[in-house]
């Protein structure tokens, strides 16, 4: 398992242009895999993972908000889980890490403080969604691909500023 040790990075945490830089390259990969134009369409959580360089097979599970609807948006929860895999301790039943506390309480904050949630008042899908006529209509679909872009973002953010260079990261390969 490739964790935050092994991705050290030499730019300032808090350099703005890293961040910006960062935060461009996974915008760009979540885009891609989520949209479905060029490649396959990933689901919300998957394009996550998979932008990340992360085997999206675990989290086919979030998609459509645990596949009933009823759960948070995917990207948000897979944006916790690859968190998880980069600061989590190598030791599944070890204590949460420091670093891994720190990183999912920036994610948080930045996903509260950027995510356009349309008239939704959660982050449940079925409330993110349910704005739309149709969960097939090409609206909802750009809607939740700008969903899937922010998260990446700040996932990507959040790395940068706990010192992993994001560009070590594997790309998708499917």
């Amino acid at each position: 398992m490739t964790t935050h040790n092994d991705l050290k990075s030499t730019i300032t945490p808090h350099d703005a242009a890293a961040v910006a830089a960062a935060r461009a390259w996974a915008e760009a990969r979540a885009r891609l895999l989520y949209d479905g134009k060029v490649v396959a369409h990933r689901s919300c959580g998957v394009a996550i993972a998979e932008s990340f360089g992360r085997d999206g097979r675990p989290y086919v599970g979030l998609r459509r908000g645990g596949l009933t609807g009823e759960a948070t948006c995917g990207a948000i929860g897979a944006g916790v889980l690859v968190l998880g895999e980069i600061f989590g301790a190598e030791d599944p039943a070890s204590p949460s890490t420091p670093a891994l506390v720190a990183a999912v309480t920036r994610y948080q904050a930045l996903w509260q403080a950027r995510l356009q949630r349309g008239a939704a008042r959660t982050v449940v899908c079925n409330d993110l969604t349910g704005q739309f006529a149709a969960f097939g209509s090409p609206e909802r679909h750009a809607f939740c691909t700008d969903i899937a872009t922010e998260v990446a973002g700040c996932v990507a953010q959040v790395m940068v500023e706990q010192g992993v260079d994001v560009a070590r990261l594997v790309p998708p390969t499917r």
